[in-house]
């Protein structure tokens, strides 16, 4: 099997500095220690740009969700360089890796809402991370509205479908208008329609407020959002693209 050279792929797009919003250099991760330490990140260099939807595919286990929290500064980097935001993620401490995630919108499949909470008291407590007191029930209703939620504000999660509760969760990562915008398999548990609105939804608002998302998927029903496709195998970066060019040298299919 091949494998990109330790550079960034020659089809990849370059940035200056000024356009970067992460900068991948030459990261490997392990798990485990001693005898059980098992390397499964190689050597990822990536750059992703501001303002840029990419997608990042390839099979279940190949290191995807552990670069994507690596990314969202959740993990202590081991080797290599990343740059997240104009921020230095190597040699932080736990605290400062928390005031990196500030700046940072989080989409999961589950949702992870508190089903004890109303819809719009799950998208203040991301208010409540910047200490914008006063203006969170405010904030929360009219991110909620632009969601299509309008008239589910005061809705716990068990009263709404699952497309919904994605729909509070996007509410929730975008509220305070974050810089970049990480997203593991967004619509793996929505029905086709669901799916498509939802990351039609994360497109316009994203555009709208001017971040990058980066966004782990198997769906191939929705790699036409993407600027750019990502492809990790095994640990290894096999491929960066733009969409179009993705599209007619690769069957989608066989992302799945």
């Amino acid at each position: 099997m091949s494998h990109l050279s330790n550079d960034l792929p020659s089809d990849s797009p370059h940035f200056s500095s000024e356009e970067i919003a992460v900068s991948v250099r030459h990261l490997d991760y392990y798990y485990g220690q001693g005898d059980l330490r098992k390397q499964v990140l190689y050597d990822i260099n990536l750059e992703l740009s501001k303002g840029q939807i990419v997608i990042m595919t390839g099979p279940s286990g190949s290191g995807k969700t552990t670069l994507l929290t690596l990314i969202g500064a959740l993990r202590f980097l081991q080797e290599g360089s990343l740059n997240v935001l104009g921020q230095e993620l190597v040699g932080l401490s736990k605290s400062e890796l928390v005031e990196v995630r500030r700046n940072i919108g989080f989409i999961f499949q589950a949702h992870n809402l508190f089903d004890s909470l109303t819809a719009s008291q799950n998208v203040e407590m991301a208010v409540e991370v910047l200490q914008d007191w006063g203006n969170k029930r405010q904030r929360a209703v009219e991110m909620l509205a632009q969601v299509g939620l309008a008239e589910r504000v005061d809705y716990k999660p068990k009263a709404l479908s699952g497309g919904q509760k994605q729909r509070v969760a996007i509410a929730r990562a975008l509220v305070n208008q974050p810089s970049l915008i990480l997203a593991d398999e967004p619509t793996a548990a929505l029905d086709k329609q669901s799916g498509r609105d939802v990351v039609t939804l994360m497109q316009t608002l994203a555009k709208e407020q001017g971040c990058t998302i980066l966004m782990v998927t198997h769906d191939n029903r929705i790699l036409d959002v993407a600027d750019r496709i990502v492809n990790l195998v095994d640990g290894h970066l096999e491929s960066d693209q733009n969409f179009t060019a993705f599209s007619q040298t690769h069957d989608p299919k066989a992302l799945v």
